[in-house]
């Protein structure tokens, strides 16, 4: 009851213009040694970005490489942003009217076989998918799969020799492939592209797909983010309203399903060492915010409360999180949606 009233207050001092202070940053939330406060709001971002922050719908991506740690993601109508390796600057990318413009839903970034980095982006809105360099220079751009695609399941060539839409929510590379989620659509089938080449870069779809909206095993009911695990030959799937994370075979063979709890609408997982985080769209009891889920294994070892525990507001809604770990502390980067929000929590330490 005493955190309940202490975010309340907290909250109303908010809405009177009361400024982020180190009375706010001592609120904490989480279990156990997986607690956290707040480090960074989104006034750490650039000025273009804070003016469009409201319209955040996107995802991270970190670089994960020993040394290296910085973390990308993009707003609509500002572009790609990189965030520091020390987390403490954001920087503005120069990046293309055709991506800057639209919203790109996630961000994932990968490396070729010489160590070369590449960014690539869902653009939901554009129906395209865009892959560039680490500086945000556009190398590539998937257009809609045509009729000149055979795919081999007859769903799919019907859905897109019908006119059905190409709407791209979330990519993810192994392999030489590109795997991508379509949730936004009634196809929900995971396609592939192969990437042909990165000097020039190539790109052609390939005949394989698989899931597809419904409810039997494999099917999702929104198939929205997607992860490759550092390390492992797995796609998974986070399955929106049926609250899990499904698993495939870089061939799209089921495997197995991750639950988290019923009604939390997980929108994407993300991994790093035995850890995974999970940043869900809703709160289990709707009229809380939204819940970010920090696991170790496969089992939920700290659920985080930005809005009822830390005080920002905005957060009702989690579109996407990601995690970092800095001398042996774990660091979240979190955005919210509708309204779009920015955070960067700190594991609390003794």
């Amino acid at each position: 009851m005493k955190r309940i009233l202490v975010g309340a207050m907290f909250a109303g001092l908010l809405a009177l213009g009361w400024n982020w202070s180190s009375e706010a940053a001592e609120m904490v939330s989480g279990q156990g040694p997986y607690k956290f406060r707040v480090l960074y709001t989104s006034s750490i971002l650039p000025a273009k970005a804070q003016e469009v922050l409201e319209k955040a719908h996107g995802g991270f991506a970190v670089d994960r490489r020993a040394g290296k740690g910085e973390t990308f993601f993009a707003l609509p109508g500002a572009g790609i942003l990189r965030i520091g390796a020390d987390l403490k600057t954001v920087e503005l990318l120069d990046t293309d009217a055709s991506m800057r413009d639209t919203n790109l839903h996630n961000s994932t970034l990968w490396f070729d076989r010489a160590g070369k980095g590449f960014l690539v982006f869902p653009g939901n809105q554009s129906n395209r998918v865009y892959t560039t360099t680490m500086d945000g220079k556009l190398l590539d751009t998937i257009e809609p799969p045509t009729d000149k695609v055979k795919f081999a399941e007859p769903k799919v060539a019907t859905y897109f020799r019908e006119g059905g839409p190409f709407v791209p929510t979330d990519v993810e590379y192994l392999d030489g492939t590109y795997y991508i989620a379509t949730g936004y659509s009634k196809l929900d089938y995971v396609l592939m592209a192969r990437v042909m080449g990165t000097s020039p870069f190539r790109t052609s779809w390939t005949r394989k797909a698989f899931g597809g909206k419904g409810e039997g095993v494999g099917q999702f009911g929104t198939g929205h983010g997607i992860t490759v695990p550092p390390g492992k030959k797995r796609i998974d799937v986070a399955d929106r309203p049926n609250a899990e994370i499904d698993r495939f075979t870089p061939a799209g063979k089921y495997i197995d399903t991750v639950k988290t709890p019923p009604g939390s609408f997980p929108c994407d997982i993300d991994y790093e060492g035995r850890f995974g985080v999970i940043g869900s769209l809703n709160h289990p009891d709707k009229t809380k915010g939204a819940p970010v889920y920090l696991l170790e294994g496969d089992k939920i070892v700290s659920t985080i409360l930005p809005k009822e525990e830390l005080g920002l507001e905005k957060f009702m809604h989690i579109h996407n999180a990601t995690m970092r770990t800095i001398d042996g502390k774990i660091y979240l980067i979190v955005q919210a949606w509708n309204p779009g929000d920015f955070a960067i929590l700190e594991q609390v330490t003794n």
